[in-house]
């Protein structure tokens, strides 16, 4: 059968499962035919490193940064930062959500109050189409937990025994007398809602376990049709036949040398068209992010094989703790188009030369010696509400433009509507004091353009050569 075919009756299959009430028996994935994987990660410490991040790749070894190597997502909620995404896609792949850990190391906490009073929240986004996400929420897995202390490494996997997705996580609690990390799991269908919190894996004595990610692997390959990947002081694998059954331990990676005492968060991904597996490993010792084992049998230790550096890489950013999702070419097509590597700017006032558009507390003006910095740059995108215009995105506010309503300038998330799309767009003219520079004028009230007033950014008519002068800007870098 043809990759297109396949592709058609997949959707034919998943249509009518859900027209009689059943539901797919693992996520929609991609075909051979489908090329593309997406990377959700984070890239470091501090208030922007602790955000959410995405990357392409066509070949799964080689990686490009989106977005310019910016954030994709940033979290407004808990503590403001995020850690160790992970992308869930629902069975008929009509809905997705990016569920996260709520930390921001050196944001007001330390690494010590992370492990023993932290947030007992994940924080997780949805969409329904991988490109328009809605605004984040929190969500209480922990709380719930005897001395739970807080809510590390998210994942999640659709059972289809109970029909509905497996929740696993982290938690540091004391239970019969010891206090360490071990597993966690809740079920759920929408990510608003679990049930209670019941172990998953814990390790012998005082040994934690705090990363684990779960693959399923096809009949015929191994002996297990699930294995899981955890570091528990060593990078270990188990396999089993059931999400929430007996595992069994196959072994570890330190027969090809990677300890736990060297890499961590591990990462799987499926090659498409293959009987290729890749687990990446962040190398958090040094400091390296993420590198690449691969295997054709995800159960045995043994046939993994470490790669040459020349084998791989992994962009300009460096990549943490995150997830791989194999791409339809649908969704890659989305991706791609939402996410181009444009290059951040600065509008800067033709006559207060020092002074650049920037947002305070999501109010725009213009200011000299902003700082952060990138609060004065904007990615410069195709108008939101047509061609040949332009609209701007906050760089490190990603999904909030700058918008008018009443004629004041503010910094708003694109709620998607048409009115939004409307007050965000503007056409670039020459500059109306200075040819060489240009003007943004409103495209829902074309006799009105983007100018100070007191500092403050409006949407005015022009009239006066004062009014030409606050209305003139140039971009830079």
């Amino acid at each position: 059968m043809s990759a297109l075919r396949a592709r058609l009756a997949a959707i034919l299959l998943a249509a009518c499962l859900l027209l009689t009430g059943q539901s797919l028996a693992a996520p929609q994935r991609a075909t051979a035919a489908d090329p593309g994987y997406l990377m959700a990660h984070f890239i470091g410490e501090g208030a922007t490193g602790q955000q959410l991040y995405f990357s392409h790749s066509t070949d799964g070894v080689h990686w490009n940064d989106l977005n310019g190597g910016g954030m994709t997502l940033r979290s407004t909620v808990g503590t403001r930062g995020v850690r160790d995404p992970a992308v869930v896609r629902s069975p008929d792949g009509s809905k997705y959500w990016i569920i996260a850990t709520d930390l921001c190391i050196d944001c007001g906490q330390n690494w010590d109050q992370a492990v023993n009073n932290a947030s007992r929240n994940l924080v997780v986004w949805e969409s329904t189409d991988l490109v328009n996400w809605s605004e984040p929420w929190l969500l209480n897995v922990a709380g719930a937990i005897p001395d739970g202390r807080n809510a590390w490494a998210p994942e999640a996997i659709w059972n289809p025994a109970t029909n509905d997705y497996i929740l696993y996580w982290a938690t540091n609690a004391t239970l019969n007398g010891v206090l360490k990390h071990r597993i966690y799991y809740a079920r759920t269908t929408d990510f608003r809602s679990i049930t209670t919190p019941q172990l998953y894996i814990d390790r012998p004595g005082t040994q934690g376990i705090i990363d684990t990610q779960i693959v399923e692997v096809p009949s015929g390959v191994g002996n297990y049709r699930y294995v899981r990947a955890s570091g528990d002081g060593q990078i270990t694998l188990e396999g089993s036949n059931s999400v929430l059954g007996t595992w069994t331990r196959l072994g570890d990676l330190s027969g090809i040398g990677l300890t736990g005492s060297q890499v961590e968060g591990p990462m799987w991904m499926k090659f498409n068209g293959t009987n290729k597996w890749g687990l990446y490993l962040d190398q958090y010792a040094s400091s390296g992010g993420y590198m690449p084992v691969l295997t054709t049998d995800p159960s045995n230790p043994a046939a993994y094989q470490r790669q040459s550096s020349a084998s791989y890489n992994m962009g300009g950013t460096k990549k943490r703790h995150g997830w791989i999702l194999n791409l339809t070419s649908a969704e890659e097509t989305r991706l791609l188009a939402r996410w181009p590597n444009t290059p951040a700017q600065r509008l800067q006032s033709y006559n207060f030369q020092d002074r650049y558009v920037r947002h305070s507390n999501f109010d725009a003006r213009i200011d000299p010696n902003v700082n952060p910095a990138d609060d004065s740059r904007f990615r410069p995108r195709p108008g939101l509400a047509g061609t040949g215009t332009v609209s701007f995105e906050s760089v490190n506010y990603p999904g909030y433009y700058l918008r008018h309503f009443n004629y004041d300038f503010q910094l708003v998330r694109n709620d998607g509507s048409a009115q939004f799309a409307q007050d965000a767009t503007f056409r670039r003219v020459a500059g109306l004091a200075d040819p060489a520079w240009s003007s943004y004028q409103s495209v829902n009230h074309p006799d009105h353009y983007i100018r100070h007033y007191a500092y403050e950014l409006r949407l005015d008519p022009i009239a006066t050569a004062t009014e030409r002068a606050d209305a003139t800007f140039r971009t830079t870098n």
